[in-house]
């Protein structure tokens, strides 16, 4: 009886392996990923990078397509904490989820806590899926730490984004925390990788190390003028301090229009 119960355990082993069991099945891009972000105006497909990231809504399909002719990944961004009246599917947020203003946005926070987000959170996860994304930059994602006109709690935004990652993955979608970064040790596992703004400016590099440990990708972006102008050399030690973080860094413009673009990754070999 023995034999035969090992018999059987191994028969289920085998057809666990042959079935796919337990094999991730998304694109999860390494550490050292160069990339492009652009979220506004005609995209401009000319970049010599492993990855783009531009706008879920106002990309059409057919960029994704080329970009992906081209050997690039494509990451897809949408908004995740806040309401934008001006996208396709602003009638599906109901009147109490939307918060207060966003300090120099003209969005609105989302009560993250509300059941009621979570369909329109799965369908722009359905587009992008079918839009041919390789994966998401679900923005807005640390509502907790501002004044969102919600009690919301650091125990809501971690139950928020492991949502969404686990949405983005059951889609076959890589999936990247943006900021948060405070909450970046309990998530880190549960993210593919992280877009970041202005770290260097705040002095918060270090608290993203963690995914470069988890051979993550950090893609951070810097908008200080004295890195655009070089100002006393400025963009040029940004770029050396980047190598030794190993972080995927671009000088940008806020509008993220590629007015222009200052790679890190090209300024220091």
């Amino acid at each position: 009886m023995g034999k035969v119960v090992r018999v059987l355990s191994l028969l289920l082993i085998v057809m666990g392996c042959s079935s796919g069991a337990g094999k991730q099945s998304w694109y999860t891009p390494a550490s050292a990923t160069t990339w492009q972000w652009q979220l506004s105006g005609a995209i401009n497909t000319t970049y010599g990078v492993d990855l783009y990231d531009i706008d879920l809504f106002d990309t059409p399909a057919s960029t994704i397509a080329a970009l992906h002719r081209a050997g690039k990944k494509v990451i897809c961004y949408f908004s995740a904490g806040s309401y934008e009246s001006w996208r396709s599917d602003a009638g599906a947020f109901p009147a109490e989820v939307r918060g207060k203003k966003m300090d120099g946005w003209d969005e609105l926070w989302l009560d993250i806590r509300q059941a009621s987000l979570q369909p329109i959170m799965k369908a722009r996860l359905d587009q992008a899926r079918d839009k041919g994304c390789d994966g998401v930059e679900p923005d807005n994602v640390d509502g907790y730490s501002n004044e969102t006109g919600f009690p919301l709690t650091a125990d809501d935004q971690l139950t928020y984004n492991r949502f969404l990652a686990t949405e983005a993955h059951a889609r076959g979608l890589a999936v990247g925390l943006k900021n948060d970064l405070d909450q970046i040790p309990l998530l880190v596992s549960a993210f593919d990788f992280a877009v970041n703004e202005q770290c260097h400016e705040f002095d918060e590099c270090a608290k993203l190390a963690p995914f470069i440990t988890a051979d993550k990708p950090v893609f951070n972006a810097e908008y200080q003028s004295r890195y655009v102008t070089d100002t006393n050399g400025a963009r040029t030690a940004l770029c050396a301090q980047v190598k030794k973080e190993h972080f995927q860094t671009l000088i940008l413009p806020l509008e993220l229009d590629d007015r222009f673009r200052y790679a890190c990754s090209e300024v220091v070999p």
